[in-house]
């Protein structure tokens, strides 16, 4: 009886904040995400661990963190508040009266590339609908998804502690190469020593991200010596600005590039080691199944997908 009366009372504006806070780890970053008060986040957690009778978050000086009970909470708040969107979204395409909306993520590396032709593709079969493109690095994307505010992501398998909880499809596998600009002095289409190097900017991934582990074994293997000074970025307009206009080296998967590539503007080194083709797939939460919208959309992400692995790397880009 105690549980039913608890059962109803916990609404979903209860969950929404929870879940708010449990991703973004701050009272006050889940308040600006919900456009609501500081305060009024806090009392409402307040609300839930006073109905659920546990303590859902630590606070301190690094933000709050999910206690246990936070985290054993946590997956069964983020299915319910997805169902409930679910199923206002088939109302709505059912009715006519507003758009579904899908809330999705992405690497930026791989955004530019794979997200307009699955647009394309989806738009035909659902015209009515919002997508929200969450773009970040790997691991703010993985926490996303377990926070359920976003229903799958567009990622790189990952640790296995990262990974409890998640399943990954590949979806095709990319190389990390090195590019310049169409004229740079390196551009000459024959195989560089590796101290051509130390006289232009390098532009690298971020530290900790998969594709910086490859950077690394890429420029180990190549007998570069440790560097003194680099630029690390995640941005890929931002590496494409330093590379562009700084007459920068950039070390960047091959899908972040294309477009550049195939028009001339950037040029690719002849590295004497190919860089290692890191996978890309697709991430999904082990204890949801996606929306009716969601499911069309996987299924023109893994079309997409396999157009891209059939083509040879002789194929124009």
């Amino acid at each position: 009886m105690q549980r039913s009366l608890a059962d109803s009372r916990v609404k979903f504006r209860h969950l929404q904040c929870f879940l708010a806070v449990a991703q973004f780890g701050s009272v006050q970053r889940a308040a600006d995400s919900l456009s609501i008060t500081q305060p009024a986040v806090s009392k409402t957690v307040a609300e839930l661990e006073t109905i659920l009778g546990v303590k859902l978050f630590e606070r301190g000086r690094h933000g709050a963190v999910p206690t246990r009970e936070g985290q054993l909470f946590m997956p069964h708040a983020s299915a319910c508040v997805s169902a409930l969107r679910q199923g206002v979204d088939l109302l709505a395409r059912a009715e006519g009266a507003a758009a579904a909306t899908l809330e999705v993520g992405v690497l930026p590396t791989v955004a530019a590339v794979l997200v307009p032709p699955v647009l394309r593709q989806f738009a035909t079969q659902w015209p009515r609908v919002i997508v929200r493109l969450a773009t970040g690095a790997n691991p703010e994307l993985l926490e996303r998804l377990k926070a359920g505010s976003i229903e799958f992501a567009i990622g790189r398998l990952a640790d296995p502690e990262r990974m409890v909880g998640l399943s990954f499809e590949q979806l095709f596998t990319e190389p990390l190469i090195a590019v310049v600009r169409a004229g740079h002095p390196l551009a000459q289409g024959k195989a560089l020593p590796a101290t051509s190097l130390e006289e232009f900017p390098i532009v690298l991934p971020p530290f900790g991200t998969l594709i910086r582990q490859s950077a690394e074994s890429l420029l180990g293997a190549w007998g570069v010596p440790p560097l003194s000074a680099f630029v690390e970025v995640l941005s890929v307009s931002t590496g494409r600005a330093l590379t562009l206009e700084n007459g920068a080296v950039w070390f960047v998967p091959q899908s972040a590039v294309e477009y550049e590539l195939a028009h001339g503007m950037l040029v690719r080194l002849p590295l004497p080691f190919a860089g290692t083709g890191e996978p890309v797939g697709l991430i999904r939460r082990s204890d949801t199944q996606p929306s009716t919208v969601g499911r069309a959309f996987i299924e023109a992400v893994r079309e997409v997908a396999r157009g891209r692995r059939l083509r040879t790397p002789r194929d124009p880009v």
